[in-house]
């Protein structure tokens, strides 16, 4: 089958889970796809969030650069307005990637409008998890501990240092960075109550957490280790910062970028008149967007694809969708998850083996692929186009032989039937997973590039994946015509960028072999 045209120069590739979909992997091949053609991809465009969504792409783990870093061709790499980034982080990231021969400062675009995240961030990130499992007794929420609620909230307390601040003079940015420091300071001190053996252990445990996150960029010696050593910036007295060394440090961290400061939105409509295509990146997924996500464990962005137009600073206009899931679920945190498999079952052995956060390190829970929140994403999110990854990782071996299951609806238990996630938190926890049954396969399918090849139950289970999701999208009114259903685009059958099957049928044909 050739594969159907995007519907729009601007794509947006959202996750339809909560995170951790392989986001990543699918801007190298739209790039691939469009490569040669007057809509080449131009741009990759970062749009939510900061360090804490972590995306890997051509074996690159990256958690604030875009994912584009691996599409040699895309002249423009860039950080929207909407996006909180920490500038030490970025060279972080982009030297050691410069070194390996990955051109980033040459490609890279900083919206002057982004927000400057800082120490004080992660400093008050590890304040309020420590407030809600001592004070409020709560179990930890599992942030990555890089500062991006906190950063969000100086934007809508209109505290924000943007990046177009690294511009101006010192002394401006100074006054405004020691502001924050002393507000961060008051609300760990005073409202989070944390001890000064605490306060003081926070700057360890960044050090360790850091030069262990860098250990291959001080191998290479990108980095001395000193470069991540947090106590520098640890004042004298309980409850104060070395302000001096901080100002010093971020300062020269953010003129460093000067060059790569400067008006995305601009950039991208004139990428959009000479014809080429634009990808927005998203970090997380649906479930995790501030507004629509599972409370209290949301992310403090926005995930899906509207946030597009805001970060990019450009007028709403049509836009192709990417869903990205996986041919399972994953989950971090404290979220309730409806469809986890008990950690002794034998795919819940096998899978916990290759399930770890990219940004984090923490083991993943597993479960069943859930049909009702990635339908219920799709419906309410909108989407063009469909990518399942990790269809390999479902293949019987060693105790693992038994059939898959995929949730299509909840039950309560009065036994009512709900064929949507539903928007009250308290209502979705009493809830019970609805199960079909399908039948696993013992081939090995990681080294398949057509879906004709896969064996008859793998292709079957794609099917009933696909199909349950639409029935989700469009419960209670018929199926689109046949031209207008989604398409599933790519199904991945292992971790190496060429382990893509890309010849799934039009999904009208598809859905018939459940």
């Amino acid at each position: 089958m050739s594969l159907i045209p995007f519907s729009s120069q601007l794509i947006a590739d959202v996750g339809i889970s909560l995170g951790d979909e392989g986001k990543g992997r699918l801007i190298p091949e739209v790039a691939n796809e469009l490569r040669g053609t007057r809509a080449a991809v131009s741009v990759v465009l970062k749009v939510n969030g900061g360090a804490n969504s972590g995306h890997t792409a051509g074996g690159i783990k990256l958690n604030l650069l875009p994912a584009g870093v691996v599409v040699l061709d895309a002249a423009h790499l860039c950080i929207g307005g909407g996006v909180v980034a920490d500038p030490r982080k970025i060279g972080w990231e982009a030297k050691p990637l410069e070194q390996k021969g990955h051109a980033v400062f040459s490609r890279l675009l900083i919206d002057e409008r982004a927000m400057v995240s800082d120490l004080t961030h992660r400093l008050l990130d590890l304040a309020w998890e420590n407030y809600r499992t001592r004070v409020l007794a709560e179990e930890p929420r599992g942030s990555t501990g890089r500062g991006i609620t906190p950063a969000y909230l100086d934007e809508v307390g209109q505290s924000q240092i943007w990046y177009f601040d690294f511009l101006a003079g010192r002394n401006f940015f100074a006054r405004k960075l020691a502001q924050r420091a002393d507000r961060a300071l008051r609300v760990i001190q005073h409202v989070c109550r944390v001890s000064p053996e605490t306060f003081a252990s926070f700057f360890d445990q960044l050090t360790v957490a850091e030069q262990r996150a860098n250990a291959e960029a001080i191998a290479l010696g990108v980095f001395d280790k000193s470069e991540f050593d947090f106590t520098r910036f640890r004042g004298a007295e309980p409850f104060t910062l070395n302000l001096d060394t901080l100002t010093e440090v971020y300062w020269k961290a953010g003129t460093a970028l000067a060059k790569n400061i400067g008006e995305v939105r601009e950039l991208i409509l004139r990428e959009l008149r000479a014809g080429h295509t634009i990808i927005g990146e998203f970090g997380q997924a649906y479930w995790l967007d501030k507004r629509h996500g599972f409370p209290p464990n949301v992310t403090a962005s926005h995930t899906y694809t509207p946030e597009f137009f805001e970060s990019a600073g450009i007028p709403v206009q049509r836009i192709h969708t990417f869903g990205v899931a996986k041919a399972y679920d994953t989950k971090v945190g404290t979220h309730t998850f409806l469809t986890q498999m008990d950690d002794a079952h034998p795919l819940a052995v096998k899978l916990k083996q290759i399930e770890f956060g990219t940004s984090t390190g923490r083991q993943r829970m597993v479960g069943w692929y859930d049909a009702v929140e990635k339908g219920d994403a799709l419906r309410y999110g909108g989407f063009q186009d469909v990518m399942i990854n990790k269809l390999d990782a479902l293949t019987h071996s060693g105790a693992w032989n038994g059939e898959l299951l995929i949730c299509t609806s909840y039950q309560d238990a009065a036994g009512k039937i709900f064929h949507h996630v539903p928007r009250n938190e308290a209502v979705r926890k009493t809830l019970r997973p609805v199960y079909t049954r399908h039948a696993g396969w013992t081939e090995d399918v990681s080294t398949i590039r057509h879906f004709a090849e896969l064996p008859k139950n793998a292709q079957c289970y794609v099917a009933a994946m696909m199909k349950s999701l639409l029935d989700v999208a469009f419960a209670g009114e018929p199926l689109p015509a046949a031209e207008k259903l989604p398409n599933l685009r790519y199904l991945g059958v292992g971790p190496d960028p060429s382990q893509i099957i890309k010849d799934v049928p039009a999904t009208s044909d598809l859905v018939k072999l459940v």
